[in-house]
């Protein structure tokens, strides 16, 4: 079965839907999401690479990371952990920020929620992203954000396959 990231554009709600299937268990699939040594290897689209410099996956709990691109460049991003349902799924918010977590106010906030389900096939995930304004959608999705994350995605699938 070929799995492909499907991503619709709920504007009414001011929201993106994303689905991708995988080829793999939900606790594959869930450590893939929440152990940082083996998000850090897909969560960037290539040739980019996600560090993090801070994981607590807990309620409550941060995950500070970058993306380094391959002219040296860093990108930050600070997730601030809302709720954690153990092999269920996950909420947060997420912000572009400085190194040191500080939220970078001229991007918008994306509400996160995600939840992960057996299927006969494997396991399916599914995301709604929702922004607090229309404009707010319409920038994350302006510098990229659907081909990135579709990349990432697929970055998951290999992963998967190698462990």
């Amino acid at each position: 079965m070929k799995n492909e990231t499907t991503i619709t554009k709920d504007l009414a709600n001011k929201k993106l839907n994303v689905t991708r299937q995988f080829n793999a268990s939900v606790e594959k699939v869930w450590k893939a999401w929440t152990d940082k040594t083996l998000l850090d290897q897909w969560w960037a689209p290539k040739p980019w690479k996600a560090i993090t410099k801070i994981m607590d996956f807990t309620d409550g709990g941060l995950w500070l990371y970058y993306m380094a691109g391959p002219n040296g460049e860093k990108s930050y991003c600070r997730v601030d952990f809302k709720t954690v349902n153990l092999q269920h799924g996950f909420t947060y918010s997420a912000n572009f920020c400085d190194e040191d977590g500080n939220i970078d106010e001229s991007f918008p906030t994306m509400h996160w929620v995600l939840e992960f389900k057996s299927t006969d096939t494997g396991s399916k995930v599914d995301v709604v992203i929702s922004f607090d304004k229309d404009e707010d959608l319409e920038k994350i999705v302006a510098i990229g954000f659907e081909a990135g994350f579709t990349m990432g995605l697929g970055n998951l699938d290999e992963l998967l396959n190698q462990f």
